[in-house]
C-alpha cells in the first residue's frame, strides 16, 4: 500500500511539472515575438517567498522557502517555489525537509485572490530518543487549495491539503493560514 502511495504521488507531482512546464513555454513564447520584448518576461516575474525561525528550551525551527511567480496577465500567475526547514527537539529528533512547489493564483477580482499549489516534499526524521536511532525517510504530497484578502502586492488567507494524512508527521492540520508577499 505505501508502495502504491508513493507511486502515485510521484505521478501526480510529474504529471504536474510537465503541465506547469508546458504551460510556461506556451506563455513565454506567445510572449517574445520581436528583440525589443524580451525583456518583458522579466518584467512580469515577481519574487518572494518565506522565512522563518523559531528557538527556545531545546528547540529549533529553520525555514527557507523561496518563490517567483511569472503575472500572465491580471487574472492569472504561475510559478515555482523551493524550501528548506530543519526541526530539532533535543534528545528527541532531528528533521531536515526539502521539496520544490508548484503555484497557480487566479484573481478573479483584484481583491480576491484564489489559489492552487502542488508540495513535493523530502522528509528525513531521525528520532533521538530511543537507542538505536530510529530513522523515518519519506516523500510528502500535498495539494493546498486556498483563498484570500488581497492589497497590491500582499494576500491573507486561508488554504486547505487535500491530501493530508495525520501519519505523515509533516503538517499537524489540513488547514494552514498564510501571508504571501511578491514584489
Amino acid at each position: 500500500m505505501k508502495l502504491k502511495t508513493n507511486i502515485l504521488s510521484f505521478l501526480t507531482f510529474v504529471v504536474s511539472l510537465l503541465l506547469f512546464l508546458t504551460a510556461s513555454s506556451f506563455v513565454y513564447s506567445q510572449e517574445i515575438t520581436s528583440p525589443q520584448q524580451k525583456n518583458s518576461f522579466w518584467e512580469k516575474v515577481r519574487f518572494g517567498g518565506g522565512l522563518g525561525l523559531s528557538v527556545g528550551s531545546g528547540y529549533s525551527n529553520i525555514m527557507v522557502a523561496p518563490s517567483a511567480i511569472y503575472h500572465v496577465n491580471n487574472y492569472f500567475s504561475t510559478g515555482l517555489g523551493i524550501q528548506y526547514s530543519y526541526v530539532s527537539q533535543k534528545n528527541w529528533f532531528d528533521s531536515h525537509i526539502y521539496g520544490i512547489s508548484l503555484i497557480e493564483l487566479v484573481n478573479p477580482i483584484p481583491e480576491l485572490q484564489l489559489s492552487a499549489e502542488l508540495e513535493q516534499l523530502r522528509v528525513n526524521n531521525t528520532y533521538t530518543e530511543i537507542s538505536p536511532e530510529i530513522k523515518d525517510n519519506f516523500w510528502n504530497t500535498a495539494l493546498f487549495l486556498g483563498a484570500g484578502y488581497r492589497n497590491q502586492n500582499v494576500t491573507i488567507g486561508i488554504r486547505y491539503n487535500i491530501l493530508y494524512r495525520e501519519r505523515n508527521n509533516v503538517y499537524s492540520e489540513a488547514w494552514m493560514p498564510f501571508v504571501r508577499i511578491y514584489f
